[in-house]
């Protein structure tokens, strides 16, 4: 038998593969299930821990670029300790003007079940993508609650957002375009 699987398998890396996988786990049925349940559950970052993640996704998905102030401005140069606490300058367009929240005290007020619901359902005023943060992961969505959570309370509450009609009493940056003089 050990003779065909050898023929088989030749020419033929992921039937290969797949055998020796069966070979190394022992056909065990939890091992089995592992495998299915991993390829069905959504798409979702794995780390040795979920603050680990937590704080991974932060940095990728570049959170601290607007929720951390003078994160952009030093190239990341900012330590943990100040980050996500939220940024005084305001983004204005059509919209009016928004403000980076500080998320350490967010996190506080919130428990990991409503800020997995807030980032999955959440349809606010811009530059905040929130079209691509309603598609993360629920795993993903914990482990950057429990990340930010880790980092403790820090920081003051950011302005309120300023309607269109009104003028900001903050620094902002514009983001209406301009078209070039001809």
């Amino acid at each position: 038998m050990l003779e065909h699987v050898i023929r088989w398998t030749q020419g033929r890396p992921a039937a290969a593969a797949l055998v020796l996988c069966v070979l190394l786990t022992g056909c065990r049925p939890e091992t089995q299930q592992a495998v299915v349940d991993e390829a069905e559950s959504p798409p979702h970052l794995v780390a040795a821990s979920s603050v680990e993640a937590g704080r991974y996704l932060v940095i990728v998905a570049g959170c601290n670029d607007c929720h951390t102030d003078g994160y952009l401005a030093t190239e990341g140069d900012v330590p943990e300790s100040d980050w996500l606490t939220g940024w005084s300058v305001g983004f204005r367009g059509p919209w009016g003007t928004t403000y980076p929240k500080n998320l350490r005290l967010t996190v506080e007020r919130m428990s990991e079940d409503e800020w997995v619901t807030t980032l999955r359902e959440r349809k606010a005023l811009p530059p905040m993508p929130w079209m691509n943060i309603n598609q993360l992961s629920e795993s993903d969505a914990r482990a950057l609650y429990q990340y930010i959570r880790s980092l403790g309370p820090a920081g003051e509450a950011m302005p309120q957002p300023v309607p269109p009609d009104q003028e900001p009493s903050t620094p902002f940056i514009s983001l209406v375009p301009v078209a070039p003089d001809k």
